[in-house]
């Protein structure tokens, strides 16, 4: 079955100062299932909260689709050490409903890492539309030691693939490096449930908050049909 496709109007860049972005959507008439979306994140398409959308600027095209063979990946000596620092940590995967503990934690690292972004002072209504679906197969996955909270990563599960969403954290705790943990435990989970990608969302070279994405080994990008990674390139566009 087709499916058609529709571009939003120019809008103030989320990821890039002084730019314009546009988006393309699905059809907004034709429900949204975990299916569709297994095909859909295969040419680039990333959700949020029930909306799925890509970005499709006429001028730009910094916005590159990645995502990890999670068979071919290996951790670098700085991953590796991260594992080390948190061999204290275990996981947990809950479901991907309102938790007040989650939220608390969630307030607190919205007004440590993006105060002024937009995301501030959330509610459990915008806070519980951002993070989850009413079709997409996600869970909550915990990151904890004996009595404390962490972490939590929102992920994604897809036909063959997991997707690493979002995830939050202790700013208290950011000398652990739970944003690289949480992607090292996502390419573990994907490996125990023989799902081979880990898609990452957009790796964005002039965005910092965005282009650490390079630092995992076995990156793909999409340009029309999957590759493996290639930062130079990409720089040089």
């Amino acid at each position: 079955m087709s499916l058609d496709f529709y571009q939003d109007r120019p809008h103030a860049c989320s990821y890039l100062e002084d730019r314009l972005a546009r988006n393309i959507y699905p059809d907004p008439l034709r429900p949204l299932t975990n299916a569709l979306y297994s095909q859909l994140i295969q040419h680039g398409f990333r959700r949020s909260g029930d909306h799925v959308y890509r970005p499709f600027c006429p001028a730009c095209d910094a916005c590159v689709p990645v995502r990890i063979d999670v068979n071919s990946f290996q951790p670098n000596r700085s991953q590796r050490r991260c594992l080390r620092d948190n061999n204290d940590v275990y996981v947990n995967i809950t479901p991907a409903v309102f938790n007040a503990e989650h939220y608390d934690l969630y307030q607190r690292y919205i007004a440590h890492r993006h105060a002024g972004g937009g995301m501030d002072n959330p509610s459990k209504e915008t806070y519980l539309q951002f993070l989850t679906s009413s079709w997409s197969d996600t869970a909550f996955i915990e990151f904890r030691t004996r009595d404390k909270l962490l972490a939590v990563a929102i992920t994604d599960f897809v036909t063959d693939a997991a997707s690493a969403f979002y995830t939050f954290f202790d700013p208290d705790y950011s000398a652990r490096g739970l944003g690289t943990f949480a992607i090292l435990k996502q390419i573990e989970l994907a490996q125990q449930q023989n799902r081979p990608w880990l898609y990452l969302g957009y790796w964005i070279g002039d965005s910092p908050k965005m282009r650490y994405k390079s630092r995992f080994s076995a990156l793909q990008q999409f340009d029309g049909q999957w590759r493996n990674f290639d930062k130079k390139a990409l720089n040089n566009q």
